[in-house]
């Protein structure tokens, strides 16, 4: 029987070696279940419970329900409607909350900051009173790599004690200095009120499960292979980028949901996939394409280079949760091969 790229990604997370135990006869919420990690989650939680047969509830907070009942429409799953800005009201338990709700659109970051900062920094309030009042047992706040900001340190891996510079006078950083917010707060809930978080900062994470509607950098790379376009990067691409793999950030998430330690952060990131903007366009065009399209620099407009996160040199270290089992198993070009495979695939 074939299997999409996507289905092989949810059978080998539910096939992966965790407790899963700790799930029977529990209720999980996942927020931003619609978004590229969310769903993910969901699917894949609800093969774990099929697997076996947990009898574990999944709750996804959503915004629209059409477009949810159209992502989720082979798993069994409940809805919460609602914009995460407004307190959050469900009468039943909950005992797992993993966060992914969040503004990721470069576009709209530079658009709607003030929407931005709120849906973060007022949401993730609203989900950490949740997680309070349900006593919850693991809560998993999905960050960013970007809360980094600029690191001062070209040589050697960044671990998570270490941050940069953020330029208050960029709109731009209303996107990592919000992170940086909602993950003191994450911390202060644990330490006042204990509820038992765990932060995950991921590394750019794509592969199989990219929507086609995805505009990230990632995204637009994959879509000038499919339609044979030339790669047309507005920056010089010296920027650093920290990658993984749709089905392994997952995989990490849920190593921090089961067995992650409370009140600590955790990079997830394929440390052999660090690279430059130019060196990933240029491995996109030479090797994905097979040098059927070029690479062309067009930095006319300085109003596109300001959409995007300012130049960065770090190599993100995935030391700490590599010591609770994590391991990442693919690669750059793999994760380029499988994310074309499985758009070219649902056209």
């Amino acid at each position: 029987m074939f299997m999409s790229f996507l289905e092989e990604d949810i059978e080998s997370i539910a096939n992966f070696n965790l407790p899963w135990n700790k799930l029977a006869n529990s209720t999980i919420l996942v927020t931003g279940a619609t978004g590229l990690i969310g769903s993910l989650l969901v699917k894949a939680l609800n093969r774990v419970n099929i697997k076996n047969r947990l009898n574990l509830k999944i709750i996804a907070l959503v915004r629209n329900i059409d477009k949810a009942m159209s992502v989720f429409h082979d798993c069994e799953v409940e809805f919460i409607v609602q914009d995460i800005r407004n307190k959050i009201l469900h009468v039943d338990k909950i005992d797992f909350i993993i966060h992914c709700a969040a503004i990721t659109k470069s576009i709209e970051m530079t658009t709607y900051p003030v929407e931005l900062i709120h849906t973060e920094v007022f949401g993730t309030e609203n989900v950490l009173e949740l997680a309070k009042e349900k006593k919850v047992k693991s809560f998993v706040y999905i960050s960013s790599m970007e809360v980094y900001g600029q690191i001062n340190k070209t040589f050697g891996k960044v671990s998570e004690d270490e941050l940069g510079y953020l330029n208050m006078k960029s709109v731009r950083t209303c996107y990592p200095e919000s992170k940086r917010i909602c993950e003191c707060l994450c911390i202060s809930y644990y330490s006042e009120y204990i509820v038992p978080i765990k932060i995950a900062r991921l590394a750019q994470t794509f592969g199989a499960g990219v929507s086609n509607e995805d505009t990230r950098v990632f995204a637009q790379f994959a879509k000038s292979v499919i339609e044979g376009k030339d790669i047309i990067l507005h920056t010089d691409g010296k920027s650093v980028g920290n990658y993984c793999y749709t089905a392994d950030a997952i995989k990490g998430i849920l190593i921090l949901l089961l067995n992650g330690v409370n009140g600590e952060i955790y990079n997830i990131s394929n440390e052999d996939t660090n690279m430059t903007i130019l060196e990933m366009a240029e491995l996109v065009s030479k090797k994905i394409a097979n040098g059927k399209i070029s690479l062309v620099i067009n930095k006319e407009s300085n109003m596109l280079e300001n959409i995007y996160a300012p130049p960065v040199i770090m190599k993100l270290s995935s030391d700490k949760i590599r010591k609770l089992g994590w391991q990442p198993e693919y690669g750059i070009e793999e994760m380029y091969h499988r994310m074309i495979g499985e758009l070219l695939s649902e056209q």
